[in-house]
């Protein structure tokens, strides 16, 4: 398997939990080190997704999975629920069309409501907002305890992942794949791409691929701490035909975030931020929550979705070649990841034959939200380094040590939340990289 996203991690666990010994191949220094590690994190119903869509299918059986599995994994679920808003009489007049789609999708419990009704849910919206559509089951989420805790649970049931594992290019014997990788040649009965925004680089090892990745980027602002104290729901607009637009929602972690923008760009690698669009963002918040004037902001970042031609997923087998695509999954990529799991399972085992499910060895991951007693709050926790976020040594030693232990600095962040805070890591970073001293790939 290809790629060491959400997706590629939730079909590695899906095969492991299968007995079928997957072997994830990733070519940084740790996992979701591309499009998943950028992203709004939220849980989404489908409620707006293209009707009949594999997009909507797996995005809805992936609800449905996290749900079932949350608990037993330690995964949280922040129950904020959504609101569509209309800032203006155009947008207004689309509501009804809106709740319209969303029942013929199956979300049954949203409903519009008015402006008394939306102020009275949220307070601190500018009293331009004239009504909105209510989504109960959207959900803030945390974007990378999901996709670790699949690898684990994916490690603990046979699986194998392979870091700073570029592959390069690849043979098939009308039998068995042969990919050359820089580790190394690999063999394999099936190949699995799961590449992200290298996903028709990698398509074309086996075939022109049908589609191109043209990267669409996608910068947030992160307020600080306080701000999260405005906002109750996730503040989703009125969608366009190209983006579903800027959404403003408090984060797992204690804070607010405003964003993404949508700008394409053929780079895929390097997500830069700039002044102007940053300033533009904050802008658009303020509109959206005049309050938002008087927060500072914590952080900015960039994120990547592997966007093609086409609207929806890219999700093929081609059973001569021995060949499973899971390609073109944008922002709902999250919420999809464990429907689209599903859906390759499904595919090779009609492809290639049986697969047996696994009594499951859970494997919970630690608790970084904020909604949830973390572990600076308990006897164990320890000395803390990280006063911005509250990170405790014993945190950061443990993301050091087990079997996927962080791979460099930024799976180290993921899986800790060290230097992500006010200071982005001004006064803890030398202790942080004291206690990492050669644990990271070189």
């Amino acid at each position: 398997m290809i790629g060491g996203g959400v997706v590629g991690c939730a079909i590695f666990r899906r095969l492991a939990m299968a007995g079928l010994e997957p072997i994830l191949v990733e070519a940084a220094a740790d996992l979701l080190d591309g499009a998943s590690k950028g992203n709004s994190a939220l849980l989404h119903t489908g409620f707006d997704a293209p009707e009949g869509s594999v997009e909507l299918s797996c995005m809805q059986s992936g609800y449905r999975e996290y749900m079932a599995i949350k608990d037993r994994l330690n995964l949280p679920l922040v129950e904020s629920g959504a609101l569509v808003v209309a800032w203006d009489e155009e947008q207004f007049a689309k509501l009804p069309a809106i709740v319209e789609k969303a029942h013929r999708n199956g979300v049954a419990d949203v409903v519009q409501i008015d402006r008394d009704a939306l102020r009275k849910r949220e307070p601190s919206l500018s009293e331009h907002a004239l009504g909105a559509v209510h989504v109960p089951g959207e959900h803030i989420i945390d974007p990378w305890s999901a996709p670790l805790a699949y690898a684990h649970q994916g490690l603990a049931h046979g699986g194998k992942i392979l870091r700073c594992c570029r592959v390069t290019g690849g043979e098939f014997d009308a039998a068995r794949w042969t990919l050359q990788t820089t580790l190394g040649d690999i063999s394999a009965g099936v190949v699995i791409n799961a590449a992200g925004n290298y996903g028709d680089l990698v398509e074309a090892i086996n075939r022109k691929s049908p589609f191109t990745i043209t990267p669409r980027k996608g910068q947030f602002v992160v307020f600080d701490k306080p701000a999260s104290k405005l906002l109750h729901a996730i503040i989703l607009p009125v969608p366009t035909e190209r983006t579903k637009g800027i959404v403003a929602c408090r984060t797992a972690f204690g804070n607010l975030l405003v964003g993404p923008t949508a700008e394409d760009q053929q780079d895929r690698a390097c997500a830069e931020v700039d002044r102007a669009t940053l300033e533009q963002l904050v802008a658009k918040g303020v509109e959206m929550i005049p309050a938002l004037a008087h927060q500072t902001v914590n952080a900015i970042y960039a994120g990547l979705r592997p966007a093609t031609q086409f609207k929806d997923y890219q999700i093929t087998v081609d059973p001569e070649r021995r060949w499973i695509t899971a390609a073109g999954i944008r922002s709902t990529g999250l919420t999809g990841a464990l429907g689209i799991a599903q859906m390759v399972g499904r595919s090779f085992e009609e492809a290639f034959g049986d697969m047996r499910d696994q009594e499951p060895i859970w494997t919970p991951v630690p608790n970084l939200a904020e909604e949830r007693p973390r572990r600076y709050l308990t006897e164990a926790g320890g000395d803390i380094v990280c006063h911005c976020e509250l990170v405790t040594r014993s945190e950061i030693e443990a993301a050091l040590d087990g079997a996927l232990p962080a791979g460099d600095l930024g799976g180290l962040k993921r899986r800790t939340r060290c230097m992500m805070g006010r200071c982005q890591g001004f006064y803890c970073s030398a202790q942080v990289m004291a206690l990492a001293q050669d644990r990271f790939a070189s």
